[in-house]
């Protein structure tokens, strides 16, 4: 059993944000759909749970969710900057420029010194165009991106077109052989899969994301967040 964590005081009424740390392989429906079937019990009625931008399953860290009324402020927070930290591996890309799909040799890495590693980084700061990942939620042509790249009949028509986005800091956290850690603070719509799939083909090795955590968004800090295990007992703690 859970260990029991601390009331929570859910105002259904009124409404009000809730910061998640999410885990790595939920998706965000999957926390939203665990977070409204707790306040579903709390309140004895149907809730309104909206989000303010998802996290890809392979991704962890700071999701905010809204319930009742509050979810209509939520485009005031879906449009803020957001930080994360993250590693790119060098020497290999994937279709998916995650680890959504298997790794493929692309080239040398070894030669790389570390000038050279954090001169391909500053190169994506400011603003930039970007090419959306294929297996992404945008739409293509009026359909899911993601649907037509996993369609083997299909997957060579998707063309994602460039989206202007925004890079405002972009460090090299630490190198560890092919593996580069990083932190980077964007706009809203900007994918970290791409640009790590972009500072490969700068560098001419190839690379792609193998892990990520969003810490925060705009004034929201995932230090302040709980797992969906946790909200779920503070919004309505046992025994059921």
């Amino acid at each position: 059993m859970r260990s029991h964590q601390p009331d929570f005081d859910f105002t259904p009424d009124s409404g009000g944000l809730v910061l998640v740390d999410k885990p790595l392989t939920w998706t965000s429906f999957d926390v939203v759909g665990k977070l409204r079937g707790a306040m579903r019990i709390a309140a004895g009625r149907k809730i309104k749970v909206g989000h303010a931008g998802t996290l890809d399953p392979l991704a962890s860290g700071l999701l905010i969710l809204a319930y009742g009324p509050f979810t209509k402020k939520l485009p005031l927070i879906t449009g803020a900057e957001k930080t994360y930290s993250g590693t790119i591996t060098l020497g290999s890309v994937t279709p998916s420029y995650d680890l959504e799909t298997t790794p493929e040799p692309f080239g040398a890495w070894e030669h790389l010194d570390e000038a050279t590693v954090r001169a391909a980084f500053a190169r994506f700061l400011g603003t930039i165009e970007q090419r959306p990942p294929n297996y992404s939620a945008k739409r293509f042509e009026g359909e899911r991106a993601y649907f037509l790249a996993r369609d083997s009949a299909r997957a060579h028509l998707v063309a994602m077109k460039p989206v202007t986005v925004k890079v405002s800091a972009l460090e090299v956290t630490g190198m560890r052989g092919a593996h580069i850690d990083f932190e980077v603070h964007v706009s809203k719509g900007t994918y970290i899969r791409s640009l790590a799939h972009d500072i490969g083909q700068v560098l001419g090795c190839g690379a792609y994301l193998s892990a990520l955590r969003r810490t925060r968004i705009g004034t929201y800090d995932v230090k302040d967040a709980h797992t969906p295990e946790e909200w779920s007992e503070r919004i309505a703690p046992y025994p059921r």
